[in-house]
């Protein structure tokens, strides 16, 4: 899917709105500004997506990654946060019970809030990088390596691309998506969001986002998890009473399981800390929270068909660069 198998790529983590310490990245990976856009003389960056939101900086930051790909010096696949804008921007089907694929309500207009700020006195900017959303692929498959923002379900990815080859996807699929299980709203949900589970006995929990969610993000690799610890991928621990409870037959039998044996897989999404490193010999996620005053993180992709340590980069996230 528009991937060279031949080239070497640098594949980048979750930026959202980070644009000076993106640029920090980039020099570090041997880019340089040349006609108003970050070249590297035989690389290319690929970007796991969630440009926008959160950072102070959105519009430079789109303005960066999007110069970029259209020079043909990177790719950019979507993520939740793109997927988002689309959605808050389109008015929901007749009978889907939504007003807009994305409802306006307090807690997704928080979400969107700093991306909306910053292009207030840029009205026509946010309605062409809107256009260019739609452009972004879902996914990108490049036989020995893949990416996706932040699960591959190998079926629901099957399913669609049987109906959009290339992983791009139109209006009328994101106006579906509105509608609760709806195979457009499956795919952006999985593809996107990733795996999660519900808290058991009604359990609620508090990340350090300020957000209250009865869910909780999963692994989704796991080959025999036996407790709801074992499954746990997100950085707010789990109540301590959940961790060490089995985790029921029916939410087993309903995990995804990326095998070892599969091609590279790069995600982003995951709010990691501390020192990047693959989960798995054949897995790797690229979002160190950033807009955390974490890392931006990027990993150094050539011929191998194991993830290698020593070829993860980063910067850290100076302040004021992102703002709490």
């Amino acid at each position: 899917m528009l991937l060279d198998p031949q080239r070497s790529y640098d594949l980048i983590g979750d930026v959202h709105g980070c644009a000076h310490t993106l640029e920090r990245l980039l020099e570090a990976l041997g880019y340089r500004q040349q006609g108003g856009v970050w070249r590297h003389p035989w690389r290319m960056a690929l970007f796991l997506g969630d440009i926008i939101d959160r950072g102070p900086r959105i519009r430079e930051a789109l303005h960066l990654v999007h110069g970029m790909v259209e020079a043909g010096q990177a790719q950019c696949i979507m993520g939740n946060h793109e997927f988002n804008a689309l959605g808050w921007n389109t008015p929901a089907p007749a009978g889907s019970g939504r007003q807009f694929v994305r409802e306006h309500t307090p807690r997704n207009a928080h979400q969107l809030g700093q991306t909306h700020q910053q292009f207030a006195e840029h009205p026509r900017d946010w309605q062409d990088f809107l256009g260019w959303f739609y452009e972004l692929p879902l996914l990108l498959d490049g036989g020995r390596f893949r990416v996706v923002h932040a699960c591959w379900d190998a079926e629901l990815i099957r399913q669609l691309r049987s109906e959009h080859a290339d992983a791009r996807v139109d209006q009328a699929f994101v106006e579906r998506a509105a509608i609760p299980g709806s195979f457009p709203h499956r795919v952006f949900d999985r593809l996107l969001r990733g795996l999660n589970m519900r808290l058991p006995g009604g359990l609620a929990l508090t990340g350090d986002d300020g957000l209250t969610r009865s869910f909780f993000r999963s692994k989704f690799w796991e080959d025999d998890p036996q407790t709801y610890g074992d499954i746990v991928f997100q950085p707010d621990a789990l109540p301590e009473e959940v961790v060490g409870q089995a985790l029921p037959a029916a939410e087993k039998a309903g995990l995804l399981r990326y095998a070892s044996d599969e091609p590279l897989l790069f995600v982003g999404h995951y709010w990691r800390r501390g020192q990047p490193a693959p989960l798995r010999p054949n897995l790797a996620c690229l979002d160190y929270s950033a807009v955390l005053h974490g890392k931006l993180v990027a990993y150094r992709l050539d011929a191998e068909t194991r993830l290698e340590p020593h070829k993860f980069v980063w910067v850290e996230v100076e302040q004021p660069e992102a703002p709490l």
